[in-house]
């Protein structure tokens, strides 16, 4: 230990701040809250972030003000609550119950009550945060809350009324108590070091801090929101040593915009980014809001979606589509590689000794460009097969063309020979027909229980006429969208 860094935990647990030393790194939120006395509302019920049983609202400073957001508490380790606060059921009614609580009770929007107390923080954190109360704004924060005890129309005609209803006086003052606390601990600039039975938690506040800790540590797994790194401990059993979060340097939790280029640091969640890469295409952000759930949305980052190498990874295709490059960094300097070669085959990444992914620069120009998530259920799944098309047509001919894949390979990857089959030939539908069978050798897709290879052959296929479709008649496109939100399916 030294001047520049800290031994102990320090949250908001509730509107009262606590001191923890933290015994075990690998300790996630929901196990602290329930080893707490009164605090077993939250549930584990997958112990993955899929259901939502565990549920949380945890409050963390943006531009100096609190932003609430609801977080899966089963994969979130504790360590990386510092400096924020957590809001279980338990600290939602004060001398009388919440208005959503209120409006749940009322309208019978609970039955046996194991995954309501996540449902009441996913529709406390909508409320707090003015979202509006409209079905889809509903829909969408009550995606990762899986109960269908009920079904689901009582609870949305409670978050009806709950939503509409203003913030009271009461919580607008906690809420500013809250936020004074938690500016008082982001004035000091100490970094979280802790020593734990299971090893030290690392957590540096610059690249140069997380530079210097990656070089002491080389063996360290990196963490931002744990969404895939808190299911190695969950599921399978594993204790991660030592740990160190990038979740704290702010260089990492920053967007940037140039001329050409929208930055987004590792650390940016989907959530923070789901804005700005909306505006660069309105199909990548329809695609960024069927990634997980809004808990997901809220922890995952899209730095993390890259290193840890996924084929099933939803941003990477559409990213190699789109021509985006990532900054690396380590004590040595800066790299600056395109996405597309980082991906070296399945478990294995373009990452040097001490390196880590910095920024992904996201170009804002596109040519004719589309995504397509193909999944068993449109929200909250995981991908099947990933389509991402980025095509500059002129004068009736494909003049370059840029396509990319998800869950056809070991690795996200350019289907080059489509392409290739495409370049320079007239965009009909006799050209859509020979790059389907260039496409078809690009790929040798494996069968698991999300798709079998035939069916991903398949799906890859139509996802190229689908494009060539919608760019031929743009009501096919509308069509086609209202098609597949009706059977389930997917529509990027």
């Amino acid at each position: 230990m030294t001047a520049e860094t800290r031994s102990t935990v320090r949250l908001l647990l509730g509107w009262t701040p606590v001191d923890i030393a933290v015994a075990d790194s690998n300790q996630t939120v929901l196990q602290y809250l329930r080893d707490q006395p009164q605090l077993k509302g939250s549930k584990e019920g997958c112990a993955e972030g899929d259901c939502g049983a565990c549920t949380v609202v945890v409050g963390a400073l943006k531009d100096g003000a609190i932003r609430y957001s609801a977080v899966n508490a089963c994969i979130l380790f504790l360590p990386a609550m510092d400096g924020k606060q957590i809001l279980s059921v338990e600290q939602v009614a004060d001398t009388e119950l919440h208005p959503v609580q209120q409006a749940l009770v009322e309208l019978h929007g609970s039955q046996c009550g194991y995954c309501t107390p996540g449902i009441v923080n996913s529709l406390l954190c909508l409320n707090l945060n003015g979202g509006a109360a409209d079905r889809q704004a509903i829909d969408d924060a009550l995606i990762g809350n899986l109960c269908r005890c009920t079904g689901y129309g009582p609870i949305i005609e409670a978050a009806e009324k709950a939503c509409s209803t203003e913030l009271s006086a009461a919580w607008k003052t906690r809420i500013a108590a809250a936020q004074k606390q938690l500016l008082s601990w982001a004035a000091d600039d100490q970094a979280l070091a802790l020593e734990t039975r299971n090893g030290p938690y690392l957590a540096p506040k610059t690249p140069d801090q997380l530079a210097a800790a990656l070089d002491a540590h080389p063996a360290a797994t990196l963490v931002a929101g744990a969404t895939d790194v808190g299911l190695w401990v969950t599921k399978l059993g594993r204790s991660l040593n030592p740990l160190i979060s990038v979740a704290e340097v702010a260089d990492l939790q920053s967007m940037r915009l140039t001329d050409s280029h929208l930055e987004i640091g590792a650390a940016v969640t989907y959530s923070e980014a789901h804005q700005a890469l909306s505006e660069i295409s309105e199909s990548l952000g329809e695609l960024v809001r069927r990634i997980g759930s809004r808990q997901v949305r809220n922890s995952g980052t899209i730095g993390g979606n890259i290193a840890n190498g996924s084929p099933i990874g939803d941003m990477p295709p559409a990213l190699i589509a789109m021509g985006a490059s990532l900054v690396l960094r380590s004590r040595a300097g800066r790299r600056e590689i395109p996405l597309q070669d980082f991906f070296i085959e399945y478990g294995k990444q373009d990452l040097r000794p001490g390196e880590f992914v910095g920024r992904v620069l996201v170009p804002r120009k596109l040519d004719t460009f589309r995504c397509y998530k193909v999944s068993k259920r449109f929200d909250q799944d995981i991908t099947a097969v990933l389509g991402a098309f980025n095509i500059a047509i002129e004068n009736g001919a494909v003049v370059s063309a840029r396509i990319a894949y998800g869950g056809m390979a070991g690795v996200p990857a350019r289907a080059v020979g489509c392409e290739a089959a495409l370049t320079g030939k007239p965009w009909n539908m006799k050209t859509i027909e020979t790059a389907k069978v260039a496409l078809d050798a690009d790929f040798k897709p494996m069968t698991d229980m999300r798709a079998s290879a035939a069916y991903r052959t398949l799906a890859a296929r139509n996802l190229l006429e689908r494009f060539y479709l919608e760019t031929q008649n743009p009501a096919v496109a509308l069509e086609l969208a209202s098609r597949n939100h009706m059977k389930g399916l997917v529509d990027g």
